[in-house]
């Protein structure tokens, strides 16, 4: 159970969260204010938004679970998540920001409508997509959000979830982009500073770096290898060399095409910030992600001699992060300050993720297909509504949680990339993808996903993570029916900047 030092400190937090939201309720005249924050986000907002777009629950207690488990092999994740940011805005965001300025994009899905000539079946289909895929990774956020809160207040699963459900929809609601932009850079501020502040010392008192590699090795001498050999030997051995191929696809272009984060790039006030957000924004990740990457470690030394005793329940490995932060803590006021850190980390996609989904039902469904006479003030209450939905959907999905977060957020990305990866990517270099191209390759992915997800869960395990055949079959399906059916206009490809370059 927290003190009242801790106490204090996490209800200061949230009554700043929502006073950004309620400050940030005033610059809202219009959907495009709370959708898109007046396309109006400065550089360091929009990078640190990125960031932390993709720096989810996943970041502080996913990835050091992950660490805690299966070791070194699973380090080449810190290389494929952080180009994960920097992917989506050289080879998606360019050109996208470019023409969603000039075309007035409010999300990917105007994209897709006006690159495929598809106002309604293609942007529908899509829309439907994003909301499925943003709710299953919007379970992940909400299970890690649970996991600090019952280790804080020491209080029951279901307990945790609503009182995060209530906090994070009550400034994305009331502020839009505006509040989670803002509430972001402050979030993404204390993530990066405080595991730059705190994992050194957890890694030190865990005897280094050379000891813990020492204890890893007598654990199993795989646990100090790049890749474990092939075929897995043990539940936890299954980063061999085949799988981390796929992981790395998954990560890296996955994340990028997430509808959560690729939205971002539409709202950037300069086409300028491309040219060295990018850099920034995978350098800030990458120095995040294996520092807390090594926390994991750290924690299962410390763990095996007896130091650091984690939970009996069945997830305890995504424990590990935040009870190291609690042994390494020197005082309960530092220990309260990082216990804001490792609820900020959580919160900074989560809100993001509501956001997208309100914003794909009222603006892609609502407005665009089932009513467009709809007026501004209606589509911005359908928006608010729709968030409060999403909340409590995902809620009530994240009851039970999975044995490990590291999964459940895993495959959320993996429907991400089968989804959109192909249409994306198809849509802006290839003049040649066409309407029924992009519906077949969404279509195979989608349930391609589903088919190979269950296959891989509940009947035998694939070699590679599922994602890898699902957007395989949907690359084959796009370049397949593109060829046979009708091309689009060439105005709509101009418009579109289709074609092989990012500059033109």
């Amino acid at each position: 159970m927290a003190d009242i030092v801790t106490i204090g400190i996490i209800v200061l937090y949230c009554i700043m969260l929502i006073g950004i939201g309620g400050w940030a309720s005033r610059k809202i005249n219009n959907t495009e204010d709370y959708i898109l924050a007046g396309r109006s986000l400065g550089f360091w907002v929009f990078t640190i938004l990125m960031v932390a777009s993709i720096c989810s629950g996943m970041t502080l207690v996913g990835v050091s679970g992950f660490g805690y488990t299966s070791g070194w092999p699973g380090i080449w994740e810190q290389i494929a998540v952080p180009m994960a940011a920097a992917f989506c805005i050289t080879i998606f965001g360019v050109k996208l920001h470019r023409v969603g300025r000039e075309n007035g994009y409010m999300t990917l899905e105007d994209y897709f409508a006006h690159r495929f000539e598809s106002a309604r079946e293609l942007r529908g289909l899509s829309a439907l997509a994003g909301i499925t895929v943003s709710l299953i990774y919007l379970v992940g956020q909400y299970t890690a959000i649970s996991i600090v809160l019952i280790w804080l207040f020491g209080i029951e699963h279901w307990q945790a979830l609503i009182i995060a459900g209530i906090i994070i929809t009550a400034y994305t609601v009331i502020g839009g982009l505006y509040a989670v932009s803002w509430t972001t850079l402050i979030q993404g501020l204390l993530l990066i500073g405080g595991v730059i502040g705190i994992t050194p010392i957890l890694i030190a008192k865990a005897g280094g770096l050379t000891h813990i590699n020492q204890v890893l090795a007598g654990i199993d001498p795989n646990l100090i290898q790049p890749w474990f050999p092939s075929p897995p030997y043990a539940a936890y051995a299954y980063a061999t060399p085949e799988f981390l191929f796929s992981f790395g696809i998954l990560l890296m272009v996955g994340l990028a095409c997430a509808p959560h984060v690729i939205n971002n790039v539409l709202a950037a006030r300069k086409s300028q910030y491309f040219k060295w957000s990018p850099l920034i924004a995978f350098v800030i990740y990458l120095v995040v992600m294996l520092l807390v990457k090594f926390a994991g470690f750290a924690v299962r030394v410390l763990v095996e001699e007896g130091t650091v005793v984690l939970p009996a329940v069945k997830n305890a490995q995504d424990f590990a992060f935040i009870y190291g932060v609690q042994y390494a803590a020197p005082n309960v006021f530092i220990w309260g300050i990082f216990a804001v850190i490792v609820l900020a980390a959580v919160m900074s996609t989560t809100d993001r993720l509501m956001l997208t989904i309100g914003t794909m039902f009222s603006w892609d469904i609502y407005k665009n297909i089932l009513h467009p006479d709809a007026t501004d003030k209606k589509v911005l209450t359908i928006s608010k509504i729709s968030v409060f939905l999403a909340a409590g959907i995902s809620l009530i999905l994240a009851i039970n949680p999975p044995e490990m977060l590291a999964f459940l957020i895993w495959m959320g990305i993996g429907v991400m990339l089968s989804t959109f990866a192909v249409p994306i990517l198809a849509g802006l270099y290839w003049r040649g993808a066409t309407t029924k191209g992009a519906l077949a390759a969404m279509c195979v992915g989608l349930i391609g996903s589903g088919v190979f997800g269950y296959y891989h869960q509940y009947v035998a395990k694939f070699p590679v993570h599922f994602s890898l055949y699902a957007v395989s079959l949907a690359l084959l399906a796009m370049i397949v029916v593109s060829l046979i059916t009708k091309k689009n206009s060439q105005k709509a490809l101009d418009e579109t900047m289709t074609g092989w370059y990012i500059f033109k």
